[in-house]
């Protein structure tokens, strides 16, 4: 258990710049009242006690926190948590937020992301301190819903996972015979999940009694939904359900306090409002940002379709603005509903080029749809979208889909890479192509393995035929490797398959080296270098990420997993020189 000065102070510092003169101050007092000592306990605890410490406030409106939280995080999910806002101070009035004592009712959160919200309600409440506010998705404070920040459930990456908690939780307290309710705070969007439709249905025909659903409706997912809530598929498993002005922190209030009274399960449906999903800073409103590398797929399936002449059929669980395929090229977008996403593929003529734009979090959801299609489905490409930033991921997700029988995965940093994946699919349709599409913005390198997908390239040659020692990379790595180790003359090979067949000759020089770093920006177990490794019996020492993946802006996330220019720099630039023996680490 970390101590508040272990996790906030760092960053809490960092961010001095960016304050105020009086969130300075404030912030100042309260990092000394941290110094003095004593703040070691259960977070929540001592969170309270530092609060109460230094008792004044800087704002007294929680949508001025929230907006300004965001501010300085410089992304997030401020729209979602603003929608949600007025929900929020309602379960605060009703006593069903955990503040160190018995509440009202239980509360599960299943719009893991809005837990901004909270803190920001907390603040105005006087039990959160100004301190965290300033580390949101710096490496401090997670935006994301967890049992150590006040709540009574954790979630880490999958919407949908609130409801069956909801459920489990609901059918516990009626098997003890406690008669308290569950209220589950949910989204319109979330219950597009296919888990959620089976919590209900499970509800109902168990004949729970003590679930009250508060549904954020406020007509979006990531994207605008196709339709609006249904609310009559609600009241096929809950008998009452009620609807109101989610806009109005009393009316929710009263509605809500109204179903809690009264027996039985009910829904209550808020209708609200939400702007774009992403934050943007006012600095940045006007302009328009370079995409990242998996920003540009729908840039470059539309040109690939125009030169191959290909029948495309494209679907995407609401990530269409993430791969970039509004107006490039016809899209289907199936909500909030991942596993359908690969359905949908199933009974599509063989010729036809498949692509489901996904990623990390949602395949992992639909895993065995994927199994499924990745067997019985001719030509498909599977976009998996890395991110491991503000949200999270599975260190893990890559490696887990090349475990699938007959899959080849790739993470092409090159258009031609892109395409050359896309004509080895067409060459090989019967093999499912996973493409690992990186949400970094970078600059493609010139020296690619697009001519040699399955292979290797060297991106810096050896100056000698029997180098000493090497680096060889995977994917996003190569480029973040490249920029590490430049004019240093360190041996550089770049693959873009997760498992590559070298060709003998480059087996050949590696297998002269004394020395190998293997560097992936992927979790190692099962990834690329120990791959690499067991295949080729080759000296390789495995550099990658292994702990799991934190939530915090993607800068932060290098630095955390040893994968930052600086750090790489100081693992590598000795390579193969004398001193190579004391020169590696593992991250």
């Amino acid at each position: 258990m970390s101590t508040l000065r272990e996790r906030f102070e760092q960053p809490a510092l960092a961010a001095l710049l960016k304050l105020t003169p009086r969130e300075r101050a404030l912030v100042c007092r309260e990092l000394t009242e941290i110094t003095r000592g004593g703040y070691d306990g259960p977070l929540m605890d001592e969170l309270r006690k530092l609060a109460a410490a230094v008792p004044e406030r800087a704002y007294h409106d929680s949508a001025q926190v929230l907006l300004r939280t965001h501010e300085l995080a410089g992304a997030g999910n401020y729209e979602s948590c603003l929608s949600s806002l007025p929900l929020i101070r309602a379960c605060f009035a009703l006593d069903l937020v955990p503040d160190g004592g018995k509440t009202a009712a239980e509360l599960i959160v299943g719009r893991g992301h809005i837990a901004p919200g909270f803190y920001a309600e907390r603040y105005v409440r006087g039990s959160f301190p100004l301190v965290p506010l300033t580390t949101l998705h710096q490496g401090g404070l997670t935006g994301v819903i967890h049992r150590d920040l006040g709540f009574n459930n954790t979630m880490r990456y999958s919407l949908g996972v609130g409801v069956a908690q909801a459920v489990s939780l609901a059918m516990d307290l009626a098997r003890r015979g406690d008669d308290r309710k569950v209220v589950c705070l949910a989204g319109d969007g979330e219950l597009q999940e296919g888990t959620t439709f089976e919590c209900l249905r499970f509800a109902y025909e168990i004949g729970l009694s003590n679930l009250v659903l508060v549904v954020d409706a406020n007509g979006r997912g990531i994207e605008p939904l196709r339709k609006p809530l249904n609310q009559s598929y609600l009241a096929s498993f809950l008998p009452r359900v009620d609807e109101v002005d989610g806009q109005d922190d009393e009316a929710i209030q009263r509605a809500l306090g109204a179903l809690l009274s009264r027996p039985g399960c009910a829904a209550l449906v808020c209708r609200t409002r939400k702007g774009e999903h992403s934050f943007k800073p006012a600095s940045a409103a006007g302009k328009t940002s370079r995409p990242s590398f998996a920003g540009t797929s729908g840039r470059m399936l539309a040109a690939y379709q125009q030169r191959a002449g290909r029948d495309l059929a494209v679907f995407t669980a609401d990530m269409e603005a993430r791969f970039g395929l509004r107006g490039h090229l016809p899209y289907s977008n199936t909500g909030l509903a991942e596993t359908l996403s690969v359905g949908l593929t199933l009974q599509l003529p063989e010729d036809t080029l498949k692509v489901v734009a996904t990623d990390a979090m949602y395949f992992m959801d639909s895993l065995s749809m994927v199994t499924e299609a990745s067997s019985s489905v001719r030509n498909l490409l599977v976009l998996a979208g890395r991110s491991w930033g503000a949200w999270g991921g599975a260190h893990n997700a890559t490696n887990l889909l090349g475990l699938l029988l007959g899959v080849r995965v790739y993470e092409p940093i090159t258009p031609a890479e892109f395409d050359a994946v896309l004509d080895r699919l067409a060459a090989h349709p019967g093999t499912a192509h996973v493409a690992s599409m990186v949400d970094a913005r970078f600059d493609p390198p010139s020296v690619d393995c697009s001519s040699r997908l399955d292979g290797a390239v060297w991106m810096t040659p050896p100056a000698t035929a029997r180098p000493q020692a090497a680096v060889v990379t995977f994917g996003y790595a190569s480029v973040l490797v490249a920029e590490a180790i430049r004019d240093t003359g360190v041996p550089h090979l770049h693959c873009a398959a997760l498992d590559p067949q070298l060709d003998p000759g480059t087996f050949a020089v590696l297998a002269g080296c004394r020395r190998i770093v293997s560097v992936e920006y992927n979790g190692v177990q099962g990834g690329f270098g120990e791959r690499l490794r067991a295949k080729y019996l080759l000296p390789i020492e495995v550099h990658g990420v292994r702990h799991d993946i934190a939530n915090r802006v993607h800068a932060r996330q290098l630095a955390l997993h040893g994968m930052d220019p600086q750090t790489l720099r100081r693992l590598l630039a000795r390579l193969g020189s004398h001193e190579a023996d004391n020169a590696l680490a593992y991250a």
